[in-house]
């Protein structure tokens, strides 16, 4: 048995696999899973993973080691920057560098400044002027909601009608906060695929890449979701691949938000799409994919 405490937050399918592969680790004493679900009922702590100051008092009560962050809304939170605070070792960006996730607009001002492929795009606070925007470019369009959404705020409209009502939908309110900023982007058409990376601010290490697929019903036709299911390798990724968006795409993101005084430190999920025309970014994720 070793010697670290370790606290994971969160209480998705994606905290029961960390919570698995912790439990493996021969350097662990003990686990802990706030709030946990069926699956981690061995570890879990009965405190929401949104209550920080709860999570912070717990951490420093149990003398724990590291505590790693599960979902995205406690990150957008600063629940980091809650424990650095504390003097207590975390993993995931802080609040500033969290916004890559938490605000669409603010990912794609990021992806410009590092030069990053990715699709045409607008921002509106007005109705009539996202909608004078979308007759202008016509269907098909991507419309997203700034904000966190569980996922679930990205519209993609292949006809002119639903572009319209989902103006409507995400400024007026269908999303809440997440809405009061709409995103329209042009549509892209390829494959998708996932690459996660180990960051520490400088340096970046990939995981597998994984394509998952997140519009519901058969035949792509629902609306998008969390996630309906991943698989990892995704046949259509290479090496080639793989180096050009580690090389283009990863190091200037780190570039950019280390000389915004945001450091990354975490894990960078990149949403891609490949095009005919090569790799394109379609959003940045802050954690771990679930599923």
């Amino acid at each position: 048995m070793g010697n670290l405490r370790v606290l994971l937050i969160g209480n998705g399918g994606r905290e029961h696999a960390l919570a698995w592969k912790l439990a493996q680790s021969p350097d662990l004493e003990r686990l802990f899973v706030a709030p946990g679900n069926a699956g981690t009922v061995l570890w879990n702590v009965a405190i929401s993973a949104q209550d920080i100051s709860a999570l912070v008092a717990f951490a420093l009560k149990e003398t724990i080691d590291l505590t790693v962050v599960g979902p995205e809304d406690p990150l957008s939170q600063g629940i980091v920057d809650a424990f650095h605070k504390a003097g207590l070792r975390i993993f995931g960006p802080t609040q500033a560098a969290a916004q890559l996730e938490g605000s669409k607009s603010f990912a794609k001002i990021i992806m410009e400044s590092a030069k990053i492929p990715t699709a045409k795009w607008k921002t509106f606070e007005d109705n009539e002027q996202a909608k004078t925007y979308v007759r202008t470019i016509g269907a098909p369009c991507v419309l997203k909601a700034d904000g966190l959404a569980a996922g679930k705020g990205v519209i993609v409209a292949m006809d002119l009608e639903t572009a319209l009502q989902a103006v409507d939908e995400i400024l007026e309110g269908g999303f809440g906060a997440a809405g009061k900023r709409l995103v329209i982007e042009e549509f892209l058409t390829g494959q998708e695929v996932s690459l996660l990376c180990f960051c520490d601010g400088e340096t970046a290490f990939p995981m597998a890449p994984v394509q998952d697929h997140k519009r519901a019903l058969e035949g792509d036709l629902g609306l998008n979701t969390g996630g309906m299911g991943t698989y990892s390798p995704p046949p259509i990724w290479t090496a080639e691949i793989e180096a050009n968006v580690m090389r283009d795409f990863v190091a200037p993101t780190l570039q950019v938000m280390r000389e915004r005084g945001t450091p990354f430190q975490g894990v960078l999920f990149l949403g891609l799409i490949l095009t005919e025309q090569g790799p394109k970014l379609l959003e940045y994720n802050v954690r771990f994919g679930d599923p």
